[in-house]
């Protein structure tokens, strides 16, 4: 039962990770980290639009 819990929570963070991968503009981030949150934040909320379509 809590394996299941678990992996119905962790299912969305993964994907959105995986969906973030597609953006390799992240893989050349070198600058301030509350910078590059506001970038990654930024990115998934485009990456949901997307998704959502």
């Amino acid at each position: 039962m809590s394996n299941k819990a678990l992996a119905a929570v962790r299912a969305p963070v993964e994907h959105g990770f995986a969906h973030l991968k597609n953006w390799r503009v992240l893989g050349k981030v070198r600058t301030d980290p509350r910078w590059a949150t506001a970038l990654v934040r930024a990115l998934l909320v485009l990456t949901n639009r997307e998704v959502a379509r």
